[in-house]
């Protein structure tokens, strides 16, 4: 096209020359010089368009390669080229800056995947497995080579692909039958749907819990054995030297009785403290009916009779739920909050509010405040003189068998403390 551009000119000039009275040297040095004149520029024109696309196709062709490091020389603002080369180099380096943290990201997926004591499978459509971390690979008792592209019946897993994607499983591994976490979600790779199941060992988990359970037990047990079996222990002894003693003292008589009274008060105090245990475990489940949240709490407070317990009636809500088990959770926490403020001199209030798909109970008084909260739910665990330590295990059992939960902290406004009963409407 560059030639073809020149050619009509070229020609004219050759007709002005033969159709004039030139010599043949003029006609020569004329037709050389503007021949060589119009090769040079086509050719110069042709280097300048052509060079460039050909340096953009390689710059292109490293890109599909994934060769993000070559950059384009001379790519100025100054011509359309140019502007080309200047956003194709932008291009590349945008690709490498994107990659580089493509491969940061995926090295530290690699690093969990290793190191999370969870197992992770993905199964394509065909139910083959096509990924594995070092945790299945343990569950399943084989490497990874071995493992990928077999069918997950093969595997055993086929049970956990079915199903709702979220729940226990009981799995039999080498070290027994054990409880798993089964959580099933969907993705997609190259259009094609996948499934990622990933396992969790709950048994681990849950035995560690249980014997932290078992420690705090054995600890409050042991306290309140001791504290009845050490004076019973020291009282016996004292009698049993009393009796040995001759002549006996006068008022020996005053002194065992006084020592058997103790003894009985203890043991009295002991089977209290097992029956309360007995009650703890035997807490039936809750037998649902339709309940006035409004009548529930005027029916409780109207119980208490040592402090006059102030209600600020909200609009009134019906749930359903057992309300002999609700009548003794919110007397326990009744309970608590009068004993609290009768130390202080201060009130106790209750209102409910809506709170989503929940009703919040609340229970504040204007006692001193919790001074230690770690031992709230503490089987046994409690700090008043004559309690059993279970008030507030069985009131936060009952509310979770209504699908509800209790807390306490201490106020934020003021001294005293808030007991927030949650229950689903």
């Amino acid at each position: 096209m560059a030639l073809l551009a020149g050619l009509p000119g070229f020609l004219i000039t050759l007709a002005l020359l033969f159709y004039n009275d030139y010599s043949t040297k003029v006609r020569l040095t004329l037709i050389l010089f503007i021949g060589v004149a119009w090769l040079g520029y086509a050719f110069a024109l042709r280097e300048r368009v052509v060079r460039p696309l050909q340096t953009l196709s390689n710059l292109l062709s490293a890109l599909r390669e994934g060769d993000y490091s070559i950059r384009a020389r001379g790519a100025h603002h100054d011509d359309a080229l140019g502007d080309v080369m200047v956003e194709v180099n932008a291009l590349g380096e945008t690709l490498r800056e994107q990659r580089l943290g493509a491969l940061e990201a995926t090295a530290l997926l690699r690093t969990v995947m290793a190191k999370i004591d969870v197992a992770v499978f993905a199964f394509d459509t065909d139910e083959r497995l096509r990924l594995i971390n070092r945790a299945g690979e343990r569950l399943l008792a084989e490497p990874a080579e071995r493992l990928l592209g077999r069918n997950a019946s093969e595997l055993g897993l086929s049970e956990t692909l079915r199903g709702e994607p979220i729940r226990t499983l009981q799995i039999t591994t080498d070290e027994g039958t054990e409880r798993w976490g089964v959580s099933r979600t969907t993705f997609r790779e190259r259009g094609l749907p996948h499934q990622l199941l990933v396992l969790s060992n709950l048994s681990r988990a849950l035995r560690e819990e249980e014997r932290q359970a078992w420690r705090r037990l054995v600890r409050v047990l042991g306290h309140e054995l001791n504290n009845s079996l050490a004076p019973i222990k020291s009282i016996a002894g004292s009698l049993e030297t009393l009796i040995g003693r001759e002549p006996r003292p006068a008022d020996w008589d005053e002194d065992m009785r006084r020592g058997l009274s103790i003894i009985a008060s203890r043991a009295e105090s002991l089977t209290r403290f097992m029956e309360a245990y007995s009650r703890l475990a035997r807490l039936p489940q809750p037998a649902f009916e339709s309940l006035s949240v409004g009548d529930w709490v005027k029916r409780v407070v109207d119980l208490e009779t040592r402090l006059k317990v102030k209600v600020m009636h909200g609009s009134d809500v019906m749930i359903q739920a057992d309300s002999a088990q609700l009548d003794q959770l919110l007397i326990n926490l009744l309970r608590n909050a009068v004993d609290a403020s009768l130390e202080t001199g201060g009130g106790v209030r209750v209102y409910w509010t809506r709170n989503g798909a929940y009703l919040d109970v609340i229970v504040e008084d204007e006692g001193p405040g919790l001074s230690n909260t770690a031992n709230l739910f503490v089987p046994f665990f409690t700090t008043k003189p004559a309690g059993t330590g279970i008030g507030l295990v069985l009131s936060r059992q009952i509310a979770e068998a209504h699908g509800g939960s209790l807390s306490l902290e201490n106020r934020s406004a003021g001294t005293g403390c808030q007991a927030r009963l949650r229950l689903p409407l």
